[in-house]
């Protein structure tokens, strides 16, 4: 599923163009309207020369403020609006002296005048960087609130396809047809209590993906137990081929993250790596908190990924030529719906070496159940186990699925 790219106003779609354009048309309105005060008082046609120097000096500063204002409005409001004031009182004074230095030397007079003059120049450019200070912070909010507003009206509107493209590739009917294959099997061979199982297990999954709300989030340790009940479909399936070892640590098993996000992870190991080898394969998850973030990762033992194989806006793949050409539209609709939750503040590498493996790594930021999230998903009953780390180890099928 594509992301719309984000469409702000149009002056604005490109806002590196739209800065120097408002730099330029600003300060050179602002020395043409000084220059016609200047004719207009009947001042001297070498003042336009000091009008020339002090609009230069203005420019050059505010650029230097342009710098610091964009590293200071991600911050905290006491660190960004103290520091805003100290650089724009600094500014202004260093703005002030050119002005004053430059009309002293056009104009001398005693030492005393100078202090006048500097005094009487430095409020009238702390107006003009004053202005242009809460002109810059006005247009980054502005654009920053429209951008947010944007992207919650194309979650919310995306909310449906985003579910139908969730069980497109969670539910596919490659993976029913299997589990109803096998069913339908174990009842034709009079084998009641696997298949009963099996049904059980199944209807659990469809009614998790029913009940979670579309682009909603969940813990991980509500995430691991739905991937437990995906798992026993296809245990009893590829019985002792397929072996998982999951390891969640108790702090990342609080954690939150999208909804059903690792499911199409894992049903790809399953295709791409326990069904084309005899002997299976291991599913290796791993969740921990690493500084600010969680981290997840997925790995399986199986041959690995062509390059070829898998979509180019997919970073660091690493080519093999051991395992089937993968189409890479599942991992591409995980990318998508993380571009979509996080913006650019999110990490997803898939990577595969010669030696064969596929791991795939999601770094995304630290939220937890007591965060508020508009799109949160209903609490499941399942919950974490209290201990400091919760492995799922390898599970034996009950019976085997097919004689």
């Amino acid at each position: 599923m594509a992301v719309l790219p984000f469409s702000p106003t149009p002056f604005f779609a490109n806002k590196n163009q739209a800065f120097w354009n408002l730099q330029l048309a600003g300060w050179g309105g602002t020395a043409l309207l000084r220059a016609m005060s200047a004719l207009a008082n009947g001042q001297p046609a070498d003042f336009l020369v000091i009008i020339l120097i002090a609009t230069i000096t203005g420019f050059s500063l505010s650029l230097i403020l342009a710098v610091i204002y964009n590293r200071l409005i991600k911050q905290q409001p006491l660190v960004t609006w103290g520091i805003t004031a100290l650089s724009l009182v600094l500014a202004v004074g260093v703005y002030a002296f050119v002005d004053s230095w430059v009309l002293e030397l056009a104009r001398p007079t005693s030492d005393s005048g100078f202090a006048r003059l500097f005094v009487g120049i430095y409020f009238i450019d702390l107006t003009l960087l004053g202005a242009w200070s809460a002109l810059y912070y006005a247009i980054n909010f502005f654009l920053q609130v429209e951008e947010q507003t944007d992207r919650l009206e194309r979650l919310e509107a995306q909310a449906t396809s985003a579910q139908l493209a969730m069980l497109r590739y969670q539910l596919n009917p490659h993976f029913l047809f299997n589990t109803l294959n096998s069913i339908s099997t174990l009842v034709l061979l009079k084998r009641t209590e696997p298949a009963n199982a099996m049904l059980t297990r199944l209807s659990s999954f469809l009614r998790h993906t029913l009940v979670t709300e579309p682009g909603g989030k969940v813990t991980v340790a509500q995430e691991v137990e739905t991937l437990k009940l995906y798992l026993d479909i296809e245990r009893m399936r590829f019985e002792d081929r397929l072996r998982t070892d999951f390891s969640v640590e108790s702090e990342a098993a609080a954690a939150r993250l999208p909804s059903m996000l690792l499911q199409p992870l894992v049903e790809n190991a399953i295709k791409y790596g326990v069904s084309v080898l005899e002997e299976g394969a291991e599913i290796t998850l791993m969740a921990q908190i690493v500084g600010p973030r969680l981290r997840v990762t997925i790995s399986d033992s199986g041959p690995g990924v062509h390059v070829g194989g898998v979509e180019g806006g997919l970073p660091a793949v690493m080519a093999t030529h051991k395992r089937r050409d993968s189409t890479g539209v599942g991992l591409a609709n995980i990318r998508d719906r993380l571009a979509q939750a996080y913006g650019d503040d999110h990490r997803f590498e898939i990577r595969s070496p010669e030696s064969g493996g596929f791991t795939v790594l999601i770094e995304l930021p630290h939220e937890t159940a007591d965060e508020q999230d508009p799109f949160a998903a209903p609490r499941a009953t399942a919950s974490a186990k209290p201990a400091s780390t919760l492995r799922v180890e390898d599970q034996q099928p009950l019976q085997k699925a097919i004689p």
